[in-house]
């Protein structure tokens, strides 16, 4: 039996695996060589095209986003989960990880126990 291939989209433009040249990988995340290049510019002192904001996108493009969008948010969430665990292994308090992340200790434990 084959499995369908799950289609891969750059976290920050959105382009799937299917438009871009290269799409690479890490921890729950992808940047394609567009967004890539962007990066290059910006760090070379150099302007960079923008993004025409949300609003220039059509329905049905905003729409096949969603999901994607979702996907890369629960991936980030579990490296997050993850990231939290091994400090906590590691002895780290509550009150660290909160201060870390900006939120009360009660919110940490809250959210990530």
């Amino acid at each position: 039996m084959t499995q369908k291939r799950k289609t891969l989209y750059c976290s920050f433009c959105r382009r799937d695996d299917k438009t871009v040249d290269k799409l690479i990988g890490g921890p729950g995340v992808h940047i394609c060589d567009r967004c890539v290049e962007a990066c290059n510019a910006i760090l070379a002192g150099k302007p960079a095209q923008t993004f025409t904001g949300w609003d220039s996108l059509d329905e049905d493009h905003l729409l096949r986003s969603l999901a994607p969008s979702e996907a890369t948010v629960e991936a980030v969430r579990d490296v997050l989960q993850i990231q939290v665990d091994v400090l906590r292994k590691r002895g780290m308090s509550w009150t660290q990880i909160g201060e870390a992340l900006g939120i009360s200790r009660q919110a940490a434990w809250e959210r990530f126990s």
